[in-house]
């Protein structure tokens, strides 16, 4: 038996995102119930930018926690994808936020940054590029 590790291709990155933005929304309904409680159960203002920094470091937490520990969101592990640092194999925290703030600028920028990696050399997005990551798929081939 042979090891081999490829870039996942769009669909698998798709379905992917697709798995992850669901617990990912299920985890923010649940980190929502602390600031609702704190504010005597009444809702919180509309656009309120604290709030709004609450769950984006609520999804920093999710996202920064499975990739620094396995390297392997839960949709990541469904369709057998790892996120591997490109010198060293464990992410670190700096690795995981810069990725995670560069892809939000990818999706502001349409998914130009997420394009990107089909339309370069070196198969890399924007967020790869810039935190020193990449995605792959491990195989592992019977001889």
């Amino acid at each position: 038996m042979t090891d081999t590790n490829t870039r996942p291709g769009p669909l698998r990155q798709l379905m992917v995102m697709l798995y992850d933005i669901l617990l990912l929304l299920s985890a923010l309904l649940l980190a929502t119930v602390i600031p609702v409680a704190l504010n005597q159960g009444e809702a919180i203002q509309a656009g309120n930018p604290i709030f709004l920094l609450y769950l984006l470091m609520v999804s920093l937490f999710f996202y920064g926690w499975f990739w620094t520990h396995g390297g392997q969101t839960l949709g990541m592990r469904a369709w057998k994808v790892y996120l591997v640092g490109q010198t060293q194999v464990q992410i670190t925290w700096k690795q995981a936020s810069i990725r995670f703030a560069v892809a939000i600028m990818s999706w502001l920028c349409f998914g130009l940054g997420f394009l990107w990696q089909w339309l370069s050399k070196d198969k890399l997005s924007w967020h790869d590029l810039l935190s020193g990551t990449q995605l792959i798929v491990h195989k592992i081939e019977k001889k």
